[in-house]
């Protein structure tokens, strides 16, 4: 009788365990960190199609995005895009000669060095100013949105296909793969 109880008590005991497991597991998944695959070349060459990453889900809710972040957000498409935020509310937006200008100076973006490189014919970044995407925008991004790219312009459904992108639809940023092992890295 005595060893029925304690096998009873020693499963109740691993029971709780594995719920209290399984409990913490949901929670840092839903409300901390999540991962997703990334789908496409549209992030190339930072991002291969198929790394896996961590997605920081707290950092804005604390935070606002700051430029050049990658980030993960709900496309009107019902699918999460991954791309990098080139502007913030307030910015004027402009692309000139493969040149990005925000706010009227140029700005570098040395993520993007390793493809023009590459570029034996125009440019990686067609022209264009912000109200070329919406007439509306008055060239300045209003609060609450971000303008994202993906880093392989030419072939990138981005902020200039699908619009600016509402704060709210955000699900966080990413910086971590953390797979293939072979290429466990941050990127930036």
């Amino acid at each position: 009788m005595e060893k029925q109880v304690k096998e009873k008590n020693e499963l109740w005991e691993w029971t709780k365990a594995l719920l209290i497991a399984f409990a913490i597991a949901a929670i840092i998944r839903y409300f901390l960190f999540t991962p997703i695959a990334v789908d496409g070349e549209s992030m190339m060459p930072t991002l291969e199609d198929g790394d896996r990453m961590i997605v920081n889900k707290i950092g804005y809710k604390i935070g606002e995005p700051k430029r050049f972040d990658i980030v993960v957000f709900h496309a009107p498409e019902k699918k999460n895009y991954i791309k990098r935020v080139i502007g913030l509310p307030g910015d004027t937006l402009e692309y000139k000669n493969d040149q990005l200008y925000i706010n009227g100076e140029p700005i570098d973006e040395p993520y993007l060095d390793a493809y023009k490189s590459e570029i034996t014919e125009g440019t990686l970044t067609e022209d264009f100013k912000l109200n070329d995407i919406d007439v509306n925008l008055k060239d300045v991004i209003p609060e609450g949105y971000v303008f994202v790219m993906g880093d392989n312009r030419r072939y990138s459904k981005d902020s200039r296909h699908i619009g600016l992108v509402d704060q709210k639809e955000i699900i966080g940023n990413t910086s971590l793969i953390f797979w293939p092992f072979s290429d466990i890295k941050i990127v930036k």
